[in-house]
């Protein structure tokens, strides 16, 4: 039961993360449409690493 709920506040946290960036994305082109050429920088290395460690802890649960 306790894995139960540790995966489910995982998967809550990841969606709200997810609607957080949609949020500023969206604010972003909204407020400022001259910034059209404004890109979001590819994740370094080590967030990479730690994505998919995280992924992996979360299926493991």
């Amino acid at each position: 039961m306790e894995a139960e709920v540790d995966n489910f506040g995982f998967q809550k946290a990841d969606s709200d993360l997810d609607y957080i960036q949609y949020r500023l994305e969206y604010e972003i082109k909204t407020n400022h449409p001259d910034s059209a050429d404004l890109e979001l920088s590819p994740l370094a290395e080590e967030e990479k690493t730690v994505t998919v460690q995280l992924k992996s802890h979360i299926t493991d649960s």
